[in-house]
């Protein structure tokens, strides 16, 4: 194992456990030295690669992030995680055609992976690609039945497409669980606001 003989398992596990501790009381510099400290010995340490892009990424440094998530998925293509961080990034830096590529790696490793499929139809409504965003919306809001997030793109996205009464379907039925997004897609678009409860 690289780096192993620079840092041993036992001390390897200190770092982690005081970078882990500084997480837990917001100490995030602390966190930040532990994990350099820990890719000083193993570059492709996946858990510190994809706590640095965490880090990095919750600090702005968004091509930083993304060049930590890049090297896990390389190190692990079969962690789902590593291409939803990579989509996630990517779709922050407007790069949606690859942000697209990245959520379907993620997809076709875990199908039901609802924040992947949300982002998906986000970079295809992004794209104007409204058509393709359906399907994901569709599958996000089955598995997501009471998040209003899925269903409120789904109602813009069928209004757009020139489908109002689905929009109004929607917009029906976020009434029930989410009446002031229910009220909000109905004042963008003009149809009718549900009852109030």
């Amino acid at each position: 194992m690289t780096g192993m003989a620079t840092m041993g398992r036992l001390e390897r596990w200190y770092w982690q456990q005081v970078a882990t501790w500084s997480l837990v009381f917001g100490l995030k510099a602390p966190a930040v030295r532990c994990y350099e400290r820990i890719l000083a010995a193993d570059p492709d340490d996946t858990r510190a690669l994809a706590s640095m892009g965490f880090q990095l990424a919750q600090q702005d440094r968004l091509r930083e992030a993304l060049a930590r998530f890049d090297r896990v998925a390389q190190l692990s293509p079969d962690s789902v995680d590593s291409h939803y961080n990579r989509a996630f990034l990517l779709q922050k830096l407007n790069d949606h055609d690859a942000a697209l590529e990245a959520f379907s790696r993620a997809l076709a490793i875990s199908p039901d992976h609802d924040l992947a499929l949300y982002g998906k139809a986000l970079s295809l409504i992004s794209l104007k690609r409204l058509d393709e965003a359906v399907p994901p919306l569709e599958r996000n809001t089955k598995l997501q039945p009471m998040s209003p997030y899925g269903w409120y793109q789904l109602g813009r996205v069928q209004f757009e497409r020139g489908k109002p009464e689905k929009t109004q379907a929607i917009i029906d039925r976020l009434g029930k669980f989410e009446p002031k997004v229910a009220a909000q897609l109905a004042r963008e678009t003009g149809l009718k606001a549900p009852p109030r409860p």
